[in-house]
């Protein structure tokens, strides 16, 4: 049952994420979260890193959705300056904004990873729905309300797979 909750891949921030690693992988789509994976979730706009982040994938044919719960007015005023599609209000980890996400970016599945900040919502989404998922460390050490709730949850999960050997990396 915790299996749904461990992702294929670990990394610290997205900028480990390069176009090159996704291509040996087959990648042609990211679904992304945007709070506490891209910018921290208080953050109202993108920071120059992260926007040359969405320019090297572009230039490398790698197409990138934006996938949240947030309000379509957080996520929005995100990504129309950057020209991104988004999914506001996906209701993650439940798979249909996922699989219109997959649609809307003209790729499959298996040419697709999902990459996020939460086992909860990104990772167990992600993982329902057959694709290779990549946890990063949140960008803030502070979250909203519901996320807090989560956070404990994911704290307790993670322990359980340190005392079952389960985690390739440290926290």
């Amino acid at each position: 049952m915790f299996n749904q909750f461990l992702p294929d891949q670990f990394v610290k921030n997205i900028f480990e994420i390069s176009p090159e690693s996704l291509k040996e992988k087959g990648i042609k789509g990211i679904i992304t979260d945007l709070d506490n994976t891209l910018v921290e979730w208080d953050r109202p706009l993108a920071t120059p890193q992260i926007i040359e982040w969405f320019a090297e994938m572009k230039r490398n044919n790698i197409k990138v959705t934006i996938v949240s719960n947030n309000k379509e007015t957080r996520v929005k005023s995100f990504s129309d300056p950057l020209h991104i599609p988004f999914i506001f209000a996906a209701r993650k980890p439940l798979g249909r904004a996922f699989k219109r996400a997959v649609m809307q970016m003209n790729v499959k599945k298996e040419e697709t990873v999902v990459i996020g900040d939460q086992l909860l919502t990104d990772v167990l989404g992600g993982n329902r729905s057959g694709f290779h998922t990549i946890l990063v460390v949140p960008v803030a050490q502070t979250d909203g309300f519901m996320t807090r709730i989560n956070r404990k949850i994911e704290r307790r999960i993670l322990n359980w797979f340190r005392r079952n050997g389960k985690l390739t990396w440290e926290d």
